[in-house]
C-alpha cells in the first residue's frame, strides 16, 4: 500500500492498524540536537487517546509511546526516529459481522474495490487510530517549531449547528472545554446539542480552526507546492475530513473584490502588514507574515446504533445496527490531529525554505 508518507525534507511514515498488535510511525530528517523525549510525545498522544473527553469511545488503551531509535540522552541524533504505540483493548469480535457487508459512510467499500481484500476490524488502517503516528510526529514537529518561535493552535469552532462567539472565547478555556471550544458557554450549549443526538443513536460532526503565528513572509511556492494547497492535503488527509478552507475561505465566493483585497500599510516600526486578513496568511501560494488561519470540516461519526440500509458482499439489500465502541463524535479527539498536521507541513516547508535565496546559503556556509 502506497500513499503512507509524508512530507521531503521533514518525512513522516505511519503504519500499523487499528486492530494489530501496534501502531507508529518513522520520522526522517529531524534536524540532530533537538530536545525530545517520551514524555513530550505522550502529552500529545494523551490529547487524542480514547478516555481524553466523555463524549469519545469506550475502548480502554493507554496509548502509551515507546521511542526506538533516533534519541539518545533526550535529544535527536539525526537519524530517523521510530515510535510505536502498542494496541491493548482489541475486541476484533465486535466487527465480525461487518466482514459481510459495508457500513454506510466508512471505506469498506472502496477498500474492497481498490485491494479486492480489507482489514473489517475497527477499519484496519483507515481507523482514526492510525492518526497516533501523525500525533506523535506532530510533537516533534512543534517541538522544532517552538525553537523558531512559531506556534500552532487549533480548537473546536463548532459543534452541529452550534458555534463559537469569538467575542467570548479564552485561549485557557480550550483545555476546560469537554469539546475543547475556547468558549465555554457555546461548548455547553454544544453538549446539550451532542447528548441529545446520543440518545437518539446519532452522531455529530464540527468545525476545527487552527490559528499559526510567527510564520515570517515567503515560506510555500507559487506553482504545486503553495503552502495553501500542502496544507490542504495534510489536513484532507485526516479521516472524516470533508472540507478545508482558508481565511475568508468559501465566504470569499460571495465577496466584491473591494471587501476581500487586504490593503497593506506599514506599521509603527515600518514593516509591512495588512489591514485586513481575509486571506487567512497566504498570498499566491505564499505566506504573507499575517496570522495564517484554516478550519477543517469533519463529517458525523459513521458508525451508528441507528438503523440504517446497505447491501452485503452479495450484493443483497439489508438493514445493519452498527456495533463496537465507536466515538459520537471525532472532533474534540481531531483538534491534535489537526494541530498535527499544520506542524508537519509548516516544517517541511521550513526546511525547503532555506534554500530559496542564494544569501540564505551564503549566510549558513560563510557567516
Amino acid at each position: 500500500m502506497a500513499g503512507s508518507s509524508f512530507g521531503n525534507l521533514f518525512r513522516v511514515t505511519t503504519w500499523g492498524e487499528s486492530h494489530g498488535k501496534g501502531l507508529g510511525v518513522v520520522v526522517d530528517g529531524c534536524p540532530a540536537g533537538l530536545n525530545v523525549d517520551e514524555e513530550l510525545i505522550q502529552k500529545f498522544l494523551n490529547r487524542r487517546k480514547p478516555g481524553s473527553n466523555p463524549y469519545g469511545t469506550p475502548r480502554k488503551e493507554g496509548d502509551v509511546v515507546s521511542i526506538l531509535s533516533g534519541i539518545f540522552e533526550g535529544k535527536t541524533t539525526g537519524t530517523p526516529i521510530s515510535m510505536i504505540v502498542r494496541n491493548e483493548s482489541q475486541k476484533s469480535s465486535d466487527y465480525s459481522e461487518i466482514a459481510s457487508y459495508y457500513r454506510p459512510g466508512h471505506a469498506d467499500y472502496t477498500f474492497d474495490m481498490k485491494y479486492g481484500f480489507r482489514d473489517y476490524r475497527g477499519g484496519g488502517r483507515s481507523s482514526g487510530r492510525e492518526t497516533i503516528g501523525r500525533v506523535s510526529a506532530g510533537a516533534i514537529a512543534k517541538a522544532i517549531l517552538l525553537e523558531t518561535g512559531i506556534s500552532v493552535m487549533a480548537y473546536t469552532k463548532s459543534i452541529g449547528p452550534v458555534s463559537i462567539d469569538y467575542s467570548k472565547c479564552d485561549e485557557k478555556s480550550i483545555e476546560k472545554s469537554a469539546l475543547y471550544m475556547p468558549d465555554l458557554e457555546a461548548s455547553q450549549l454544544a453538549e446539550q446539542y451532542l447528548n441529545e443526538k446520543m440518545g437518539e443513536n446519532d452522531s455529530v460532526g464540527g468545525v476545527v480552526e487552527c490559528i499559526i503565528k510567527g510564520l515570517p513572509a515567503g515560506i510555500g511556492s507559487p506553482v504545486f507546492d503553495k503552502l495553501d494547497a500542502n496544507l490542504g492535503k495534510a489536513v484532507m488527509s485526516i479521516g472524516a475530513v470533508k472540507g478545508f478552507e482558508v481565511g475568508s475561505g468559501f465566504q470569499a465566493a460571495s465577496m466584491c473584490g473591494s471587501v476581500n483585497n487586504d490593503g497593506f500599510k506599514k506599521d509603527a516600526n515600518g514593516l509591512v502588514i495588512k489591514e485586513t486578513n481575509h486571506a487567512g496568511g497566504i498570498l499566491g501560494g505564499i505566506s504573507d507574515g499575517s496570522e495564517i488561519i484554516l478550519r477543517a470540516a469533519f463529517k458525523p461519526t459513521p458508525s451508528i446504533a441507528k438503523t440504517q440500509s446497505t447491501v452485503n458482499k452479495d450484493g443483497e439489500e439489508i438493514e445493519i445496527n452498527v456495533k463496537g465502541r465507536h466515538d459520537p463524535i471525532v472532533v474534540p479527539r481531531a483538534v491534535v490531529v489537526v494541530e498535527s498536521m499544520v506542524a508537519i507541513t509548516l516544517v517541511d516547508m521550513l526546511f525547503e525554505n532555506m534554500s530559496s535565496q542564494m544569501r540564505y546559503i551564503k549566510n549558513f556556509y560563510k557567516d
